[in-house]
């Protein structure tokens, strides 16, 4: 980072906030910051606790426009494109030969490629009110942060050091409250969008960029005005590895099912739900419908969904306290659970599917095992309530020799109490109780655990939180202040964290591997520097899970004893 970006940074930092964080693997430095300009907003709002779950943060990768939609591009402005790029080479701003990885509204992370593709960022942004900036620097490649504060949708740029908005989106009868990101759409919608009324629409991230208005261009509608349901969208998302099928959340506890390729309009009825307690699906009666069907999940609010990577699996968490694992495709209930107090607000699954992660209101970070269908671990460390969690499936330990025989994943979360945590959870030294004989202690399996479960719960079965000292229990690596106001979400990237406040404040902090390589170089091993980060091209996998029942996650005789000892909980 140049010096005048650190004093920037520097300067901008609150009392008591440190632009830098210790980890076992060296520092997390804050590389800059985004908001958006208070200008922008057309009302004040409070700030009561039901608002941490209206704000969110989406990473989109803007893949490179086909040929054949570049030569609908008008010729006006095509002339002055070398001197736009060789002022973004002067600049250093904005997308130029730089590309950062992607993480969708659902959780399941992936990499974008690296982009040839110079631009900057000239003129002004399309919520200042001296001038729209030019729509041509956005027909490319492009790595861009979405999130929504109150009544209006903003884009940043993401390799940008700018730290007002390039657009944003303006809503007249309702609040964005929730967004997705879908880069592999063919038809080049790919944002999808829910509103606080209801309403849907998904739109061409692109079209948006390159308009220089305030309002959603070419947009699609869905439950226009609350036709079909008028009750608050909660959370969106994108089938993974389908054609434009999405989901959409409600606080009435029920979820959608829709096909982008259908009308958007069509007058359709589901029967009254008989029993809300109960998970039920009803199917619209023409094929042409759309929703093509209604899940009811639960009563009360549904807090958060999150797709497993292949799309096989949704896990939602709700109002009412529990995680409910679905098997997608056959539209069954697996499993689920409850916390230990209050609603569930977010949860995801890890990018090998075998294990999901909750938060709450229970100030706690649970870790769920697919295989065997229950808890296997629990974190404390926040003092408030948990808005936000993740896996970091772009790290590794540093000890780790890629057999498997030691996986550790990394976690993190963030709470209302301004925190990041990051968690380590080495599977081989887990023991997880299977079942409780009757005034016994816990019974530990000697072989696989899963081979019992069928045995004891079927499916479908909604378990209590189990006692906790029965759950092996997690301490944090790091605790971190880093923000001054509550924390809505995080998202982890090949070269950072990025951690967004509910008053739409977002903090990029690079990896220590990232934090002192040279801007804008790419080298021979297919890496690509971004400004002080380095991007892999490839995303690394996760390798395979062995969970062993003879030691204690506690246990000094661990096997990777030197790992923990260096992992001592950090407080910056």
């Amino acid at each position: 980072m140049a010096t005048s970006s650190s004093s920037a940074i520097n300067s901008q930092q609150s009392p008591g906030l440190k632009n830098y964080f210790k980890t076992p693997e060296g520092r997390y430095k804050l590389l800059y910051e985004k908001t958006h300009p208070a200008a922008a907003l057309h009302y004040s709002h409070g700030k009561s606790v039901a608002q941490l779950l209206f704000f969110q943060l989406t990473v989109a990768y803007l893949k490179e426009k086909p040929a054949s939609q570049n030569s609908a591009t008008p010729s006006a402005s095509s002339s002055s494109s070398s001197v736009r790029s060789a002022a973004a080479r002067l600049l250093g701003g904005g997308n130029g030969s730089r590309a950062l990885s992607f993480v969708g509204g659902n959780g399941v992370s992936r990499t974008g490629p690296g982009s040839s593709r110079l631009t900057g960022n000239l003129g002004t942004s399309t919520s200042s009110s001296n001038g729209p900036q030019s729509a041509n620097n956005y027909d490319g490649k492009g790595s861009y942060i979405v999130f929504n504060t109150v009544d209006t949708l903003f884009i940043s740029d993401l390799n940008s050091q700018e730290k007002d908005p390039i657009k944003s989106i303006h809503f007249n009868n309702s609040n964005p409250v929730c967004h997705s990101f879908e880069p592999d759409a063919k038809d080049g919608h790919d944002l999808l969008i829910g509103l606080q009324s209801g309403d849907v629409y998904t739109v061409s991230l692109r079209q948006q960029l390159q308009d220089p208005g305030r309002k959603l261009v070419g947009a699609q509608h869905y439950n226009k005005d609350g036709s079909i349901n008028n009750s608050r969208c909660t959370c969106v998302a994108w089938v993974p590895q389908t054609e434009g099928t999405f989901v959409v959340a409600h606080a009435d506890g029920n979820l959608y099912v829709y096909e982008k390729s259908k009308d958007g309009n069509t007058d359709i009825t589901f029967p009254a739900v008989k029993d809300v307690t109960q998970f039920s699906v009803a199917h619209a009666k023409s094929s042409k419908s759309n929703p093509a069907a209604r899940w009811h999940i639960c009563q009360g609010s549904i807090n958060s969904i999150s797709f497993s990577a292949d799309g096989a699996y949704l896990a939602t968490v709700g109002r009412d306290g529990y995680l409910r694992v679905f098997d997608f495709l056959k539209e069954q209930l697996l499993f689920g659970g409850k916390s230990y107090y209050g609603a569930l607000l977010c949860c995801t699954w890890s990018s090998d599917g075998k294990y999901l992660l909750t938060g709450g209101e229970d100030d706690l970070v649970q870790v769920w095992s697919m295989e065997e269908r229950k808890i296997v671990a629990w974190g404390e460390g926040h003092n408030s309530w948990v808005s936000g969690v993740a896996f970091d499936s772009y790290w590794s330990a540093p000890n780790s020799d890629g057999t498997g025989e030691n996986t550790v994943y990394r976690l993190g979360s963030v709470g209302q109490d301004t925190q990041l945590l990051l968690w380590d959870l080495a599977m081989d030294e887990i023991a997880v109780p299977l079942r409780h004989p009757s005034g016994g202690s816990p019974t530990f399996s000697s072989g696989s655990p899963s081979a019992h479960w069928d045995n004891i719960t079927p499916n479908g079965t909604l378990l209590p939180a189990p006692s906790m000292r029965d759950v092996p229990k997690l301490s944090p690596v790091v605790a971190h202040r880093v923000h001054v106001e509550p924390l809505s979400g995080l998202l982890f990237t090949n070269e950072s964290i990025l951690t967004v406040c509910r008053e739409g404040h977002v903090k990029i902090w690079v990896r220590p591997s990232h934090a002192d390589t040279n801007p804008a170089q790419s080298n021979s091993s297919g890496e690509v520097g971004i400004g002080n980060a380095t991007v892999s091209k490839e995303r690394p996998a996760i390798s395979s899970v062995k969970v062993g029942a003879n030691s204690s996650l506690n246990s000094s005789t661990s096997t990777s004893l030197s790992f923990k000892q260096q992992s001592s909980v950090l407080f910056s």
